[in-house]
């Protein structure tokens, strides 16, 4: 494993920011670190990077312990911040050589690594313009070249996508991609429950500080238990109407929201016809029928409660 996180525990003052988190991260995989805001993912990150020392437990990066020796893992660490990580003030060019000094390159591998950095993000044909010139994907574009100048074996992906369009979303998950498909181990965290499902071989769920799930995207999938959850709305909704549902055969939770009844049934399709026929004898008028598809963000929400970004 490149990774490999033991009983990790960071607290300040009275809170307990991360509560004996143990995971491990394989080489060449992209992994993905979900959690609502206050869950502990910064926190499991800077100490992960050696920025924060944990009071109990231990990060292991390449065999080597973060809290005795960081020096010699650093070098082969990348770190994209949701923060951006450059001068407003500057070119993009001067920017990337910036930190490809910072990461100790020299000589000409200077010019060659900055170069393939803006290329790799489709910045190089902008490189003399000022990053305060740039549009929000481009400026998350821009903080990714400056996390990889230097070719790192493991690269840390905080949010790289917030507050971007479609478009630039797409193409900074294609340079993703195309890092990891490079060989680079990404352990990346976003509020798009959709990238996750596309990029990520593991996923952890991180809620109070605990790991409360995980596994592949498909394996959290099919932890949730085997039911429907259907949302159907009739014309005239009355609560007559409302009692054909409750007393339906397979229906364990029904509510009622204005004109729609909100129901969880058994996973059986006999049920659901039952009921639908039910329905038809009681001449209610069906409008609409909403099946919840069961994703990632399922998941997550029944886990956790909350929905991501909230």
């Amino acid at each position: 494993m490149i990774i490999q996180v033991s009983d990790l525990v960071k607290k300040y003052k009275n809170v307990t920011a991360v509560d004996g988190l143990s995971f491990r991260v394989e080489e060449g995989k992209i992994f993905g670190l979900l959690g609502p805001n206050g869950a502990g993912k910064s926190t499991t990150i800077n100490t992960m990077l050696g920025l924060v020392k944990p009071d109990e437990g231990k990060v292991e990066i390449m065999g080597h312990d973060m809290s005795l020796s960081p020096r010699d893992v650093k070098a082969n660490i990348g770190y994209v911040p949701q923060d951006f990580a450059f001068y407003e003030d500057m070119s993009a060019y001067a920017n990337v050589k910036y930190w490809a000094k910072l990461y100790n390159l020299k000589g000409s591998k200077v010019e060659t690594s900055v170069k393939e950095a803006l290329e790799q993000t489709g910045l190089w044909e902008r490189k003399n313009d000022k990053a305060k010139e740039f549009s929000g994907g481009m400026k998350r574009r821009l903080n990714i070249a400056c996390g990889i100048v230097h070719k790192p074996k493991i690269l840390f992906m905080d949010e790289p996508t917030a507050g971007v369009d479609p478009q630039s979303r797409n193409h900074i998950r294609e340079t993703v991609l195309a890092l990891n498909k490079s060989g680079t181990t990404i352990l990346y965290t976003s509020h798009y429950m959709e990238e996750i499902e596309e990029i990520c071989d593991r996923v952890i769920i991180v809620d109070f500080g605990k790991i409360i799930a995980s596994g592949t995207v498909a394996e959290l999938i099919a932890s949730i238990p085997n039911d429907k959850k259907i949302t159907i709305e009739v014309k005239d909704l009355t609560d007559e109407i409302v009692n054909v549902f409750s007393r339906s055969d397979g229906v364990e939770q029904c509510s009622r929201e204005g004109n729609k009844v909100h129901i969880t049934m058994e996973q059986d399709d006999v049920y659901f016809s039952k009921l639908i026929s039910n329905l038809v004898s009681a001449n209610a008028q069906i409008l609409s029928l909403d099946f919840e598809k069961i994703n990632l963000e399922t998941v997550f929400l029944r886990l956790t409660g909350k929905k991501l970004r909230d």
